[in-house]
């Protein structure tokens, strides 16, 4: 896991009479600017090099926070460094707690609550009681049967929201049976249960783990873990968890400025970041990211883990249970 302070970009180009290679590469490092851009200096001229003997690469890397790409690390502001985890502000201005150690895993199983349905039934109704009023000559008529039309509306709304709910119920029960499924059958282990908005989150407290190793791969297969957040883990080499809301859940509906918020920003964009953060710290405030269960298990807690789990506690509010999710 390699989480920056400092980025850098380098560029160089190879004229021929009848060509020309543009090549792009970053530079990043803990310790300062300038080694940030020597690294950046030195992946140019490699890659250039490699181009140029016939090797097919990408000639510009993408510019993105935390995308999983080989090779170049996690690209987010960094917030605090508590030992090996670092706590970063992720693309959409969320902190994000990132571990090489700790195992968390994310299990959605909530499912989206499906408006469209009724929207579309309104409109067709709506429609076709315009054209019975038109034709009857009748406005009373008309206003009568869009009511019955948003009626209907409702009552499909509320079927299709039992429907979901009933949906998630029966998901969030094979999700947790999987889990204690697992326990009995690893009888070592100790895991940490949260829910979240989605699902559930799982933190394993006994030991630390490789997030490459095959035991987490197994432990991922068995639990049925969100399988884009296995990619990641596997290609940056962490584990990760939010620890603060959602903007979108919050009640923030615009972007962080400046768009797309991807670390670092020019000095004249600070203000605007600021400026939204500090809003979207506030509202963030009245929410935790996850909710403790229980645990499971063995009940062992490794001594070097109870502060990343504390920390991980304390900033999600995963304990103060009068707060919503989000």
């Amino acid at each position: 896991m390699i989480v920056p302070d400092f980025w850098a970009e380098a560029r160089k180009q190879h004229r021929t009479p009848r060509s020309q290679v543009t090549v792009r590469r970053f530079g990043w490092s803990t310790i300062s600017q300038a080694d940030a851009q020597a690294m950046a200096e030195k992946r140019v001229e490699e890659a250039l090099e490699r181009i140029l003997s016939g090797q097919k690469l990408d000639r510009r890397e993408k510019k993105r926070s935390y995308n999983g790409a080989d090779g170049v690390p996690i690209r987010e502001e960094v917030l605090a460094r508590y030992g090996e985890e670092v706590i970063t502000r992720n693309g959409y201005g969320a902190h994000c707690l990132n571990s090489p150690r700790v195992l968390f895993a994310d299990i959605d199983f909530a499912t989206k609550r499906l408006l469209w349905p009724s929207v579309l039934a309104f409109a067709l109704l709506a429609a076709a009681s315009i054209g019975i009023g038109i034709w009857l000559r009748k406005g009373w008529v008309t206003a009568v049967l869009l009511l019955v039309s948003g009626l209907i509306a409702v009552l499909i709304s509320e079927l299709l929201s039992r429907l979901v709910q009933k949906s998630t119920d029966t998901l969030e029960a094979i999700a947790r049976e999987k889990i204690v499924a697992f326990v009995a059958a690893n009888r070592t282990w100790n895991l940490r249960l949260y829910r979240t908005p989605a699902g559930y989150r799982v933190v394993a407290t006994h030991q630390t783990f490789d997030p490459r190793s095959d035991e987490v791969r197994l432990f991922f297969n068995a639990l049925s873990v969100d399988p884009v957040y296995v990619r990641m883990c596997t290609r940056q080499n962490c584990f990760r968890a939010r620890l603060t809301a959602k903007p979108w859940r919050a009640g923030i509906p615009d972007h962080i400025r400046p768009r797309p918020g991807v670390w670092p920003v020019r000095e004249e964009s600070m203000p605007i970041r600021m400026a939204w953060i500090a809003r979207y710290e506030q509202k963030a405030s009245g929410f935790a990211a996850c909710r403790y269960v229980e645990s499971m298990g063995s009940g062992r807690v490794d001594s070097s883990l109870r502060p990343v789990i504390d920390m991980h506690d304390r900033e999600s509010r995963a304990l103060a249970f009068e707060l919503p999710i989000a």
